[in-house]
């Protein structure tokens, strides 16, 4: 499908257009994720809040409310930054391709990161440096009783979903097809029209000529102008001589 805003450009592959779509999906299950996670924020700061109470951590849910709040703030403008990269390669701005690599591949690093430390979590119990704080796995688990039972998998499901659609996006985007899409066209060879090759000069203008001043003699070599002639009186009744 050529761009309408500019009919010069080639067909967009479908390998393009469907990349488009991921991004979309990914945008989209990310503000699904972010709405989620934002719904049980008063579960998880309850829930850390008796874990540090009466601890040398207490007060730390301060820091996990804004922290979850921070990542929720980024998560919304990494969905809008892919919305509006997808519009963007669907008109063929190689920029905006490799923008759209780059910021894929911060998430999928940090997605991944935040899928495998939790999983290690769950499996792993970590010995705390002090006594009186409870272990990050005593805290996931007081947060899986707390929580909802559909919040987990929920999450779970919306962060690898969401994975696999930048992932496809992002290969979909390096196919060949898609690097001819984005290769900036050649500009065309035009042969030229036979007897238009060099323009054609208008004539040398005639300097106009002065008109010499009353009274003033004839300019050399110039031809002088022909006498006057006398004005044509016509002859009147001739008067009888005196005495007649």
């Amino acid at each position: 499908m050529a761009d309408p805003t500019n009919p010069a450009a080639p067909a967009r592959p479908g390998s393009v257009s469907i990349s488009s779509y991921l991004l979309y999906l990914y945008a989209a299950l990310g503000l699904i994720g972010v709405v989620v996670q934002l719904s049980v924020l008063g579960t998880t700061s309850d829930v850390y809040r008796e874990a540090y109470e009466g601890t040398t951590a207490e007060g730390g849910e301060v820091f996990v409310t804004v922290t979850t709040v921070i990542v929720a703030v980024v998560g919304l403008l990494f969905a809008v930054a892919f919305v509006v990269l997808a519009v963007l390669n669907n008109r063929a701005k190689n920029a905006s391709r490799i923008v759209t690599w780059v910021l894929g591949g911060i998430s999928l690093c940090c997605s991944g990161v935040g899928l495998a430390s939790t999983a290690f979590t769950n499996s792993m119990d970590f010995g705390s440096t002090d006594s009186d704080v409870p272990s990050p796995s005593e805290i996931q688990s007081r947060l899986e009783d707390a929580l909802p039972s559909w919040y987990m998998p929920t999450s779970i499901t919306l962060t690898v979903l969401a994975l696999l659609a930048l992932l496809a996006a992002l290969i979909l985007l390096a196919l060949p097809p898609s690097n001819e899409f984005f290769r900036k066209p050649a500009p065309a060879w035009e042969p030229p029209v036979p007897g238009s090759a060099y323009p054609a000069y208008p004539p040398p203008a005639t300097p106009p000529t002065a008109s010499p001043a009353p009274g003033a003699p004839p300019a050399t070599g110039s031809t002088p102008p022909p006498p006057a002639e006398p004005p044509n009186e016509q002859p009147g009744p001739q008067s009888p001589p005196p005495g007649q």
